[in-house]
């Protein structure tokens, strides 16, 4: 979007809620880990395994508040969404390598799908913010 144009109120809509949801499911992943992990197809893991998903639930919580705290600032909202939409590219990219693997394949498939999918909305909003 050029400077000084006005932002797109659904694109500041969806960051917002994509903020939201990243809040709401960094929270599950971080203090309901073992429930979560099942919900998202990984089944059963170690402490280890749970250990590591706590890491990336307490991303999406830190990332989803720092695009909520945005919400007054369209440069900073901007921000917050396409580093947001680079952190789903990237766990798309991570779960199709896990796909690879018998163990991991129904989770690594659908973080494909969803993380895809979560990049080109922030990829989206970002540019008409």
């Amino acid at each position: 979007m050029r400077r000084g144009a006005k932002a797109d109120p659904k694109a500041r809509q969806l960051a917002l809620a994509i903020g939201a949801g990243r809040v709401a499911l960094g929270a599950s992943i971080l203090f309901g880990t073992r429930p979560a992990l099942k919900a998202m197809g990984f089944g059963t893991t170690d402490a280890r395994g749970e250990a590591l998903a706590k890491l990336g639930g307490g991303r999406d919580l830190a990332l989803g508040a720092m695009t909520l705290a945005s919400r007054g600032d369209r440069q900073a909202l901007r921000t917050a969404i396409l580093v947001s939409g680079a952190c789903d590219a990237t766990d798309a990219i991570a779960l199709g390598l896990s796909a690879q693997r018998p163990e991991t394949r129904q989770a690594g498939i659908g973080g494909v799908i969803a993380g895809g999918i979560a990049a080109a909305a922030c990829l989206w909003a970002g540019r008409r913010l």
